[in-house]
């Protein structure tokens, strides 16, 4: 059976003290919602009475059943001045009603004598009555060392004493804490496996990730004797953040046969790490490993010819274990197999000759500016283009556009002619710019052929200067998103003209609506490819 390994998070409390991390209680209740769905054992919530916030969501969390996990509360030892009963921080500790407390208290003579400003000996009073005071209330207390390992390096029998200060008074799990994060995990395993033969006492690991070795330290303490890790969901933390759960419980549990979670709860870490960073506001970080997008996909040809045939030849892990899924992507860096890899994912029958020609083609393209990795409806209806599956649904005669200012106000305006089922029509509409108004225009123009446009609307457009140094020639690509409130995709444009390049985009992502809008697609004569070739007017 494979030894466990307790899981503490402290993403609603060391994680909101990152750069642009900012929880309101709700918020905080919903995360911790998924934490213990997840299979959390200990989420420390905030530091109660130090804010309105962390306050309101001790309230909150006591109303909340909880299926796993237990909530802990966090506080430091009391304060030199007061006895442990008249201590603020620790009275807080109790009122805020959770079966478990974490306290910190100082490892490091230069944090006692300069920070604290008392002795050493003073400085074990405070840990060990603060520590006795919450057990007298029947807590279980996880005592934080912090700064162990600077403190350890710096004077190591006291940092002993520190610990050993906490373990006598109670404390049911010591914390040993690499706070400024620049501990290297040979250090952190060697001092971790010391204090592991001085003590009988669970030992934890608490690692930042100043050094780049967050993650790395948290593995190596636990192969030192640590039972107990602690961490953020995505790393998630002040300065450089914390050890990146998303790591290490995938790392613990899959390549060191320890168990976090249950093993049938493993493959929900990509949807909670996704949830942590959409309540947060925060954009993902496609290659954080595991759980980022990218963290399995694969570009060069090569690769992708080799995952086809034995995944793990490029991959470490199964995706599916934690939730994720491989991809393909599709650039001048593809061969066949990237090809025929997203072919399949699409539902096309491609050929090798139609693989060869795609191949050539999206060379061709990505040399002009085209980037189909993030367009992979334009990229779609490439391919299918080459298959002669696409309907000649509508053609482009003019396009005019016009903008001015009417009554004080601006006034963009875009007339169309297209033939649409051999009938030639005009359309003029309005926007609140020129892609807006083309939008409208080519909608109204295309509603009495096909209804089913009638939900299709712009929902993104994405400009990005491709030759800078050519000025008012640039070349320009776009990017546009086209939503009908079920699903969006995305399509791409290229050219010198930024209105031509928009209409690329538009174009594409209306035939794209319309090829999945019909049941079957009707069987033309042999279509000229240029009609759905995004560089068609490139």
């Amino acid at each position: 059976m494979a030894d466990t390994v307790e899981v503490f998070d402290t993403t609603l409390r060391d994680g909101t003290q990152g750069e642009h991390v900012t929880l309101s209680a709700r918020d905080k209740v919903r995360i911790a919602r998924r934490l213990d769905a997840f299979g959390i054992d200990v989420i420390e919530g905030g530091w109660p009475g130090s804010n309105p916030t962390d306050q309101a969501f001790f309230e909150a969390a006591r109303g909340e059943t909880w299926a796993h996990t237990s909530i802990c509360a966090f506080g430091s030892t009391r304060h030199a001045s007061h006895a442990p009963s008249e201590d603020a921080n620790l009275q807080a500790l109790i009122e805020a009603g959770t079966d478990v407390v974490s306290i910190f208290g100082k490892s490091w003579t230069l944090h006692a004598e300069q920070a604290l400003g008392v002795s050493l000996e003073t400085n074990l009073a405070l840990i060990r009555s603060s520590v006795a005071f919450l057990r007298e209330h029947g807590k279980r207390v996880i005592y934080d060392a912090e700064h162990f390992f600077d403190g350890y390096a710096d004077h190591p029998a006291y940092a002993l004493r520190t610990l050993r200060a906490a373990a006598e008074a109670g404390a049911d799990t010591l914390v040993l804490c690499d706070t400024n994060g620049g501990s290297l995990p040979h250090d952190i395993y060697d001092v971790t496996a010391a204090v592991y033969e001085d003590f009988d006492t669970t030992l934890g690991i608490h690692a930042h990730n100043d050094g780049g070795c967050a993650v790395a330290n948290s593995l190596a303490a636990v192969r030192a004797g640590a039972r107990h890790v602690q961490g953020t969901i995505n790393g998630l933390g002040e300065r450089c953040g914390n050890a990146d759960l998303c790591a290490v419980i995938p790392d613990l549990q899959l390549k060191m046969d320890f168990e976090c979670v249950d093993p049938d709860r493993l493959d929900d870490l990509v949807d909670l790490a996704r949830f942590t960073n959409e309540v947060a506001n925060l954009d993902p970080d496609d290659g954080a490993p595991y759980v980022g997008r990218s963290a399995f996909t694969h570009k060069g040809g090569v690769h992708v010819s080799a995952v086809m045939k034995e995944p793990s030849t490029y991959e470490h892990v199964a995706p599916e274990s934690v939730g994720n899924r491989r991809r393909a992507l599709v650039s001048d860096l593809s061969g066949r197999s990237n090809i025929q890899y997203k072919a399949d994912e699409m539902g096309i029958d491609l050929g090798s000759n139609a693989a060869a020609q795609a191949v050539e083609r999206i060379k061709e393209l990505e040399h002009l500016g085209y980037e189909f990795q993030g367009a992979e409806a334009s990229f779609e209806l490439l391919l299918r283009t080459l298959q002669d599956e696409v309907p000649d649904f509508f053609g482009l005669d003019r396009m005019r556009v016009w903008s001015g200012q009417d009554d004080e106000a601006q006034t963009v305006e875009a007339s169309l002619a297209l033939t649409v089922q051999d009938e030639r029509t005009l359309a003029v509409a309005e926007g609140t710019g020129p892609v807006d108004a083309l939008s409208n225009a080519m909608r109204e123009g295309l509603f009495s052929f096909y209804p089913s446009l009638d939900g299709v609307r712009l929902s993104d457009y994405k400009v990005r200067v491709l030759t800078p140094q050519d000025g008012t020639a640039a070349t320009v690509r776009v990017l546009i998103e086209h939503g009908d409130g079920a699903r969006t995709w995305n399509t791409v444009g290229v050219s010198e003209n930024i209105l031509d390049a928009s209409w690329q985009a538009l174009a594409d992502g209306m035939r794209y609506a319309l090829f999945h809008a019909a049941p079957t697609p009707t069987a033309r004569p042999a279509p000229d490819p240029a009609a759905s070739d995004p560089a068609a007017s490139a």
